[in-house]
């Protein structure tokens, strides 16, 4: 099989070639077809998260060794089985859900793998789909997305997944009030659409790139501000006559986190997302006095996607826009992600 690797942190991928695993036990083996880019790579590939003042998460901390396998976004068609996998449709596509957690804890029994203490995620710790083949731990983790794009439904398992997760965390929201969407690259335009479908149309979208801006207006934005500019905080309370209930901040930035603190109103909710990384200092007292809520909202479960699909399958949900590139262009294409030179997403076509 072939494969493009992280074989040293912070440089570009090399492409590999292996014998194709065979799959044991309740193990599946896809032939891969599509697998989503995202950005989240990035910082995978460079071999850290920032968490601020100076310190780091390591990918090797995180149970990530070397050489890896990247992708966490795998869309392809069942070709084998373990012995064990029970009622696997051989020769049908499949989308995979690549939260996957130890399989056995009280979180994995209850579908919520996203939580699970000692995660081994598709394209983390587990090999991912920048590659050809792709073993999958267990026919639960595979999603029938028949009657949807396969190309978006590549991207339906992360940024799909994660912007609508994200959103569902703002809820109950009066539908008069704003909500800030902070980066409208693939994830903020998914976040716009999550809103739309359910029923939240007054959005702001904030980004410095006016190429993007330009695309979230498209997708359903009510309105956008540059945040390359002064006073975007002002800017946001002058379109909202006031301060707003709720900000998604798919950025993630000491700036961004700031900015949404600063523009919520008393109760008002910051749901965070974005892995930039970075550190934000808070004043308990006025978070207390003003009842802010503040949550990190990490990707979502099986359930969750299930319910993505489903919304994509009956046409509620507006398809943001994909380019399609070979197999070979991965690592070109995280280049630009990194870049911010990507609207919309990449998917990769094997």
């Amino acid at each position: 099989m072939l494969s493009y690797d992280v074989v040293e942190w912070g440089k570009p991928l090399q492409q590999a070639e292996r014998e194709t695993p065979k799959p044991k036990g309740t193990e599946v083996l896809l032939k891969l077809k599509y697998c989503g880019v995202c950005h989240s790579d990035v910082h995978i590939r460079e071999g850290y998260f920032d968490l601020g003042g100076g310190k780091r998460l390591l990918m090797s901390d995180r149970g990530i060794s070397l050489p890896a396998t990247l992708g966490h976004e795998p869309y392809g068609t069942i070709v084998a089985t373990g012995a064990e996998a029970p009622d696997v449709p051989m020769g049908a596509e499949r989308l995979v859900y690549p939260w996957t957690g130890c399989g056995i804890c009280l979180r994995c029994c209850q579908g919520l793998d996203n939580f699970c203490a000692a995660p081994r995620c598709v394209g983390l710790q587990r090999p991912g789909g920048y590659a050809d083949h792709l073993l999958v731990p267990h026919p639960r983790y595979l999603i029938d997305t028949a009657g949807v794009d396969p190309a978006w439904s590549a991207t339906l398992s992360c940024s799909g997944l994660a912007a609508y997760s994200a959103v569902s965390k703002l809820n109950p929201i009066a539908f008069d009030e704003w909500v800030v969407v902070i980066g409208a690259g693939g994830l903020g335009l998914s976040a716009i659409a999550m809103l739309r479908v359910l029923g939240h149309d007054r959005i702001v979208a904030i980004d410095v790139d006016s190429g993007k801006l330009e695309a979230a207006a498209q997708a359903g934005a009510a309105a956008t501000v540059n945040g390359g500019g002064g006073d975007v905080g002002e800017r946001i309370k002058r379109i909202a006559g006031g301060s707003i209930c709720g900000a998604v901040d798919l950025v993630g930035t000491a700036d961004t986190a700031s900015l949404a603190l600063g523009a919520l109103r008393k109760g008002g909710k910051l749901i965070l997302v974005g892995l930039f990384g970075g550190e934000i200092s808070l004043s308990l007292v006025a978070t207390i006095q003003r009842a802010l809520t503040i949550q990190g909202s990490h990707l979502g479960s099986i359930e969750e996607l299930k319910q993505v699909v489903a919304l994509a399958r009956e046409g509620k949900l507006q398809r943001i826009p994909i380019e399609q590139r070979p197999l070979s262009e991965v690592d070109r294409t995280l280049d630009e992600l990194k870049a911010g030179a990507i609207p919309g997403r990449v998917v990769i076509a094997t």
